[in-house]
């Protein structure tokens, strides 16, 4: 007797995996990590909906704007042309000029038990899982290697303030009377029918970041530095960037070059006490004179990286904070040292700040820093 059953939806790792080597065979530089990534995505969306593979592979698989096209090309090849538009992922046969690239790349998709596609998803199951074990590594336990993808994930992100909204007006669907307009069109034609209103503007709200570059913050302050340039990419204009230590430097302008590793260059060489005491008062004291009162800090939400070890007075560091506290919008605290265990801000300077802080972060991990940047968006 025979019986009909419904056929089995392809395993996702198995089509993206071979479609990865496809890519990689036409010059896109799908490489394991780039894998993983998509891997990953897919996984948090409906893997038999075609167009959001397409669109999980596209952010993840494509390295540079040249990719975009071809990419496409494959993806139709691979997945079918009525993948894109949203219908079934089933692949028709594929065209002649590049039929030989297709069947290699399906065919070594499904190679039995024990050959090389097994060793292609054994490969990816094991980036897969170091880039998540990296994502909660401490940066100063990476290894060279490491600290490169670290890097690179740490450039990816988009660190930016919300908005606010200011005390001008326009027009939209607000409750107050738009007086003027109401006039006007009475003037021009009798009773309105619908009464105008105005709503508040808003504007992005302003991100300044304080770096401690002191001795004891050196394992954490270049991916900090790294964090800050991606901030100052996102927004430029609405950024700003100080390093503390025995002095105040602003590096702002610097953190503007669009690579990562040039601005750093360029930082490094700017700040004249990297690895050196700490007195954050005395750097928090000149921000606030010669940047704070000119507006940087008004409503900003400012974030101050440090472990708390201050060598100046620890009373003026917390008059100080009080006084950021007071022209910020929220004040947050990144402490490398709070995600570990038996944290307790015992530092002297950690406890004269505290109290005038709205929140303590850890900032050790990459995951710690994804959720910074979360914390920042929605403070």
């Amino acid at each position: 007797m025979n019986l009909d059953h419904a056929p089995t939806p392809p395993d996702p790792v198995v089509a993206l995996t071979g479609f990865a080597r496809m890519l990689r065979a036409q010059g896109v530089p799908a490489d394991t990590s780039r894998l993983a990534a998509a891997v990953e995505a897919v996984a948090h969306l409906d893997a038999t909906d075609p167009t959001a593979v397409y669109w999980a592979g596209r952010l993840t698989l494509c390295a540079e704007p040249d990719d975009l096209a071809r990419y496409d090309t494959l993806f139709e090849e691979w997945f079918g042309p009525a993948a894109r538009a949203g219908g079934p992922p089933t692949p028709p046969p594929p065209p002649p000029a590049r039929a030989g690239a297709v069947r290699a790349a399906r065919a070594s998709s499904q190679t039995p038990p024990g050959h090389d596609a097994l060793g292609e998803e054994d490969e990816l199951a094991v980036a897969a899982s170091e880039a998540e074990r990296l994502r909660h590594k401490d940066v100063t336990q990476l290894t060279t290697a490491e600290r490169a993808e670290v890097n690179r994930l740490v450039a990816l992100l988009a660190p930016r303030a919300g908005v606010r909204r200011t005390h001008r007006w326009q027009p939209g669907r607000g409750r107050r009377l738009d007086l003027r307009r109401t006039v006007r069109g009475m003037v021009r034609g009798g009773e309105p029918l619908r009464l105008p209103t105005l709503r508040r503007r808003v504007r992005a709200r302003r991100l300044v970041l304080l770096i401690d570059v002191s001795g004891s913050m050196a394992p954490y302050a270049d991916l900090m530095l790294r964090f800050a340039h991606a901030a100052v990419r996102v927004r430029p204009a609405g950024t700003e960037v100080f390093t503390v230590g025995t002095r105040l430097t602003r590096l702002t302008p610097h953190l503007r070059l669009r690579d990562p590793q040039e601005a750093l260059d360029a930082a490094g060489r700017a700040i004249p006490d990297w690895s050196g005491g700490t007195r954050l008062g005395e750097s928090l004291r000149a921000m606030l004179d010669l940047w704070g009162q000119r507006g940087a800090t008004r409503q900003a939400v400012t974030v101050l990286v440090s472990d708390g070890w201050e060598r100046g007075d620890v009373t003026l560091l917390g008059e100080q904070t009080a006084r950021l506290s007071r022209l910020s919008h929220r004040v947050l605290w990144v402490n490398p040292h709070r995600g570990r265990e038996g944290f307790a801000p015992v530092a002297a300077g950690m406890a004269a700040a505290l109290p005038h802080v709205d929140e303590l972060l850890a900032g050790h991990t990459f995951d710690a820093l994804q959720e910074l940047a979360e914390v920042i968006l929605h403070a």
